[in-house]
């Protein structure tokens, strides 16, 4: 098979190795209940949508074709709907546990406000969090983050019916 690799057989070891069970010693449901909170909260202050999705390792159909991390993150932040809000400002904070790959998918309204730098600074910042184990201090920051950007171009106005277009709680896969 034309580009198989001890890299790639590697690979896969990697993602097959880790498992939903995993995902929730790292994230346990009490976890998960304080994020979805935060991201409720939060969503009350401007009238953009974030999704927090958390996934043990890819598909074998991403590893066979040696897809990054952020081929996935953009797939499901379609297939979560991310893309499909009326003001086009959707978030989506993709964690990949396997590769401790982070990865952050904006629609193009708040994307036009935000420069990929300040983008990338963020995933930094989670980033060094979660090799320290701190879960949760990572993704409780990335939010607020996020959340800030999105408070600064798209406020809730006062007293307007700003629903809540998605589910606040994270995805684990």
């Amino acid at each position: 098979m034309a580009g198989f690799s001890f890299k790639t057989l590697g690979r896969i070891w990697r993602h097959r190795w880790i498992d939903e069970a995993q995902v929730r010693r790292v994230l346990p449901a009490d976890m998960l209940e304080r994020l979805t909170r935060r991201v409720a909260a939060s969503e009350h202050r401007h009238t953009g949508e974030i999704r927090i999705c958390v996934e043990a390792g890819l598909p074998l159909s991403y590893l066979w074709r040696d897809a990054p991390a952020r081929q996935r993150a953009i797939m499901l932040f379609g297939k979560l709907r991310v893309w499909d809000t009326a003001q086009n400002n959707g978030v989506l904070v993709y964690l990949l546990l396997a590769e401790h790959a982070i990865e952050i998918v904006a629609d193009r309204g708040i994307d036009a406000h935000v420069d990929a730098a300040e983008w990338s600074s963020m995933t930094q910042r989670m980033g060094a969090a979660f090799r320290e184990g701190r879960f949760e201090d990572g993704l409780t920051q990335a939010l607020e983050e996020v959340s800030a950007l999105l408070v600064t171009h798209f406020p809730a106005a006062e007293g307007s019916d700003n629903r809540n277009e998605l589910p606040d709680a994270p995805v684990v896969l």
